[in-house]
């Protein structure tokens, strides 16, 4: 992977239970070698919108990971504020347009896409489109 002055290769922005898979995508990620700022964005309204710019301006990619539809929620926050701020390559987690189902929720976020692997994936392919 590609390094940074600070060592940084990606950003994971992640909200509610996926930022504990995004803390262990980013585990998972350093064992490859691969450095990961993990944020926590606990709120869309009002935005942490220094904190993502900062990150992403290390980085130059970015992943977002959140438990709902990827249409206007998370990840389309951070893609207005990277157009805005810093241009850069951004894979999303989340629903991809589509009715949720019950279940128990380990078996829905693998069922969805929002598992620790997938993160993983998504992390690599951001890097890879730098």
């Amino acid at each position: 992977a590609q390094k940074f002055s600070d060592g940084t290769d990606v950003s994971i922005f992640a909200c509610g239970h996926m930022v504990w898979k995004a803390i262990e995508a980013g585990r998972i990620l350093e064992e490859k070698g691969i450095s990961v700022e993990v944020i926590n964005i606990h709120t869309i309204k009002p935005l942490d919108v220094d904190a993502i710019v900062a990150s992403i301006k290390k980085t130059k990619c970015a992943v977002t990971a959140e438990e709902h539809n990827i249409i206007g929620g998370l990840g389309d926050a951070i893609a207005q504020t990277a157009a805005k701020n810093c241009p850069i390559p951004i894979e999303y987690i989340g629903t991809n347009d589509t009715f949720g189902e019950s279940g128990k929720p380990l078996e829905l976020l693998i069922k969805y896409g929002r598992g620790t692997d997938n993160i993983v994936a998504a992390a690599e392919k951001a890097i890879a489109r730098k």
